[in-house]
Formats: structure tokens, C-alpha cells, sequence
């Protein structure tokens, strides 16, 4: 027995030795946090043993104890210090959101593309000296403050950003958070590209799909695109109310809802926009999956006899063919063609979804997770349409922040299909972050799922930013005290 003990102690005593010497490289190294080094201080560094925490305070005894649990942070003392910002030139103008902590981590979330920084920076108040781990409980928080389309995206913004943070305080990659992950490779969907004339295109588009290794392509199918062949459209005086169908005043053709337009295809109209999706689909083949959109703002009836005179392209979908609100509308198109429909990049929260869902108004839903709620709120959107046989793809239009957090739902969602890139063309974008894990963003038109990188798996590469902000706001993660303190009662029962 005392032969025995002995071997213990000796045993002991050798691995102090080398436990003492691995906490004071510790201690020297230049990345160990000052408040780390503090509690090895008081520890003595002789070779610890467990009588010599009977000194120390319960937290260090607690900080000593589970010293070798792997993790950035101590995630339950995490707490929300600010709310930063800046905003890029990504389609036209796109902002990205920094929230910081306590302990030096912080995490990106990215404000949807068009849409008012100022929609976040609202929030920061709400969310100050929150634990930025308590994703849902600051979700239910600030929810009541988005809505549909663009004024979400300052809610999305943060619930990007803290589950970034999350995932880094914890040292986990976001799908893990979510559930774990159904795939390790996000396929995604790009614009097909035009060309100077026919030959041009086809070269483009054989750079798209061969090199660029792209198997999923998008193409506009719009009334915009036939408006100046005479014969082919009538009641156009409307269009001239604005340059185009997204902008122009309050009573122009651009925010006139689509059936109260009056414009409409003629046959001739009909046959030059089938003609358009032919050649298009003569260069690509039958083996690539086509999507079409922004067909302009018709009236359900001429929705439907477009619809017909483009299924023999077979086409993957028809988006957004009316606003997203009219769900019996969007029923009468998909119970009268063969193509799939679909909508959603403008729907805020699942319970707006819903009626879609159990109307079976759509074949496939289309959220948008800078509009939709975030990385949960869209998962559970994919989870609950999932029940009713319907597939989920996921529009993206954004800076690599919001693109990573869509790869990370989209590897947790089971029925995905494919992620927008709506950025395929910008030769610096994938430049304006780092992989943490290595990857590279991009790889033969999918994006690798980061399987060990904590959080989103970027950090921003500032100076490709910095190059790249909006001439109006070139201020880069500035200062935001202005919008520290909470003037209103949210509550919004009695």
C-alpha cells in the first residue's frame, strides 16, 4: 500500500512539474489575456497541486478547474459592450454591423443590402450588457422592431452577429449550434450573364459554367426587357412613371402593386420573351437548372400565360411573379402551371410564411436570412415547410458576412436546394474576409461548409474594405455612444 502511494505521488508530482511549466509559458505568452495571467500569478507556478486552491476565491478555483475545457471565451459571463458599424459599396450600398464584448470577441452581422444601418443601431440600446450567447431571448427582444423586406435587416443584422459570437465564445462552427449539419458543400446559384451579342454570351456563359463551375444559373424574364419592340406590350404609358420597376415615386409604375398596373403582354410580346429564355437555354443545355425573375408588374393573368409559354424550357422556378401578400394569387399560378413557384426574400418570420405553407401557394420558399429573421428564424422556416413537402433555396445578395451565414443554415437545413451569389462578377469581394479555417469561400460554384472555424468562420480583411466603403459614410467601426441609451417603453402589451 505504501509502495503503491509512493508511485502516486511520484507520479503527481511529475505531472505538476509539467503542468507548472505549460501554465508559466502560459504566462509569457503575449495572447494570454491579462485576467488569465492574473490567476496564474496567484497560483503560485511551483507545481500547483489541489490543496493550494483551498486559497483561492471560488471564481478562480471555478477559472482553475475547468481551465482545460476547450473554449474562447467564458461564455456565461459574456456581455454586449457595443454596436459598430460600417457600410460598403456591395450592391450599391451594404452594411455591416460589429457587436463587442467584455472578453475581446466579438462577432459580424451584415444590415441586407438598400436597407438603413440605422435599423440596427436602433437596437443597440436593447441589447447592451446582454449575453450575446442568448441568441433566441435577444431575438424575442428585438423582433418586435423589424419588418418586412429591408426593415428587417437590423434584426437580422444582430442575430447574424451573435450567433458569431456565440459559436466563437464556445469554439464551434454556427451549423453546430443549429443542430449539426446535413452537407458539407453549399451549391449555389448565379446570374446567367449577358453578352454583346449572341457569341459573346455564349462564351460568358461557358466561363460561368466550366471554369467558374457554376450548375445552377438565374436569368431575368422581364417585361423591361420587350418594352421598346413595338407591338409587344400595351398600356405602357404606366412604365414611363419611373426608369424601371424598383425605382421611381410614391405613385409610379416602380410602387405600383402588379395588378393595378394594367399593363399587358400582347403575343408578340410573348414570343420575344420565350425567345429570350430559348437562346438562353440553347447555350446552357437541359442538364443546368435555370431559374427566372423580375418579370415586371402584370396582373395574375398574364402571369399565368407567360408561365405557359415558357414550360418547355423547364425552368426550376418562376420568383416572385406577384407581391409575396397576395398567397391566393400566388395558389392560382401554381395550381394553373407545371413550374415551380416561389416567394419570399421580402417575408419577415416564419408565421409569415405559414399562410403560403399550408395554402400550398408555392412549390419552393425563397427567404431571404437578411430579411427572414436571421440563422434560426430561417432554419425554421426550411423546418416547417419541410413538413409540407416543400423545398427551401435561399436568396442572398450581400457581402460575404451574410453570404457565410446563410452557408452555415443552409448545411443545417435538411430540404435546401441552392443559395443565391449574387456577386459572382465583383472581382474583390471574396477578398473583403479571411477564412479562419482556411477555406476559401468559394470552390467550383460551392461554398465548403467551415467544419471546425467557431462562429461565421470569416474576419473582415479591413484594408479591402476600407477600400471599399460608400462615399456617403466612409467611417469605419466608429464610436455609436449616441445610440447607448433607451428612450421608450417597448412593451407592446398591458
Amino acid at each position: 500500500m505504501k509502495n503503491a502511494l509512493k508511485d502516486i505521488i511520484k507520479t503527481t508530482k511529475e505531472i505538476e512539474k509539467q503542468y507548472a511549466a505549460e501554465r508559466l509559458a502560459e504566462m509569457n505568452n503575449v495572447n494570454t489575456k491579462a485576467n488569465r495571467r492574473d490567476f496564474l500569478k496567484k497560483t503560485a507556478l511551483g507545481g500547483m497541486s489541489l490543496t493550494a486552491l483551498m486559497g483561492l476565491s471560488m471564481e478562480d478555483t471555478m477559472a482553475e478547474t475547468t481551465s482545460n475545457v476547450r473554449r474562447a471565451s467564458a461564455p456565461s459571463d459574456l456581455k454586449i459592450t457595443d454596436l459598430r458599424y460600417c457600410v460598403t459599396t456591395v450592391l450599391g450600398r451594404t452594411a455591416i454591423i460589429r457587436i463587442d464584448t467584455n472578453q475581446g470577441i466579438y462577432g459580424l452581422g451584415e444590415v441586407r443590402d438598400g436597407a438603413d444601418p440605422r435599423y440596427a443601431l436602433m437596437l443597440k440600446s436593447r441589447i447592451l450588457g446582454e449575453n450575446p450567447c442568448n441568441v433566441e431571448k435577444i431575438f424575442k427582444i428585438i423582433k418586435q422592431f423589424g419588418g418586412q423586406a429591408r426593415q428587417a435587416g437590423g434584426v437580422c443584422a444582430v442575430e447574424m452577429a451573435l450567433w458569431d459570437l456565440c459559436g466563437k465564445a464556445y469554439n464551434v462552427p454556427a451549423w453546430q449550434l443549429l443542430g449539426g449539419r446535413y452537407r458539407d458543400n453549399i451549391r449555389l446559384y448565379a446570374d446567367t450573364p449577358t453578352g454583346s451579342d449572341p457569341q459573346d454570351q455564349k462564351e460568358k456563359i461557358k466561363y460561368r459554367t466550366e471554369t467558374q463551375g457554376y450548375s445552377w444559373l438565374k436569368m431575368d424574364v422581364s417585361i423591361n426587357q420587350v418594352r421598346n419592340i413595338p407591338g409587344t406590350l400595351n398600356n405602357t404609358e404606366i412604365m414611363k412613371q419611373g426608369s424601371n420597376q424598383w425605382q421611381g415615386g410614391y405613385m409610379s409604375y416602380a410602387n405600383t402593386k402588379h395588378a393595378f398596373t394594367g399593363v399587358q403582354i400582347t403575343e408578340k410580346g410573348l414570343d420575344e420573351l420565350a425567345k429570350i429564355v430559348h437562346e438562353v437555354r440553347e447555350m446552357v443545355g437541359y442538364e443546368i437548372p435555370i431559374s427566372t425573375d423580375h418579370y415586371g408588374h402584370i396582373d395574375v393573368n398574364n402571369c399565368i400565360k407567360l408561365g405557359r409559354v415558357l414550360e418547355k424550357y423547364t425552368l426550376a422556378w418562376l420568383e416572385d411573379m406577384v407581391p409575396w401578400q397576395w398567397t391566393e394569387q400566388h395558389k392560382t399560378i401554381t395550381d394553373a402551371l407545371d413550374t415551380p413557384t416561389t416567394t419570399g426574400e421580402d417575408i419577415f418570420l416564419l408565421e409569415n410564411f405559414k399562410d403560403l405553407i399550408h395554402n400550398r401557394a408555392i412549390d419552393i420558399v425563397h427567404p431571404d436570412l437578411a430579411s427572414s429573421g436571421g440563422l434560426l428564424e430561417t432554419k425554421r422556416i426550411g423546418d416547417y415547410a419541410e413538413e409540407f413537402g416543400i423545398a427551401m433555396a435561399m436568396h442572398q445578395a450581400g457581402t460575404p458576412v451574410s453570404f457565410m451565414a446563410n452557408v452555415h443554415c443552409a448545411a443545417a437545413t435538411q430540404n435546401f436546394l441552392s443559395l443565391e451569389h449574387h456577386s459572382v462578377d465583383l472581382p474583390w469581394w471574396e477578398d473583403m474576409v479571411k477564412t479562419t479555417g482556411g477555406d476559401k469561400l468559394i470552390v467550383k460554384g460551392y461554398a465548403p461548409v467551415p467544419l471546425t472555424a467557431p462562429g461565421l468562420g470569416i474576419e473582415l480583411n479591413d484594408e479591402v474594405v476600407k477600400q471599399h466603403l460608400h462615399k456617403s459614410d466612409s467611417s469605419y467601426f466608429a464610436p455609436t455612444p449616441e445610440w447607448d441609451e433607451k428612450r421608450s417603453h417597448d412593451r407592446t402589451w398591458s
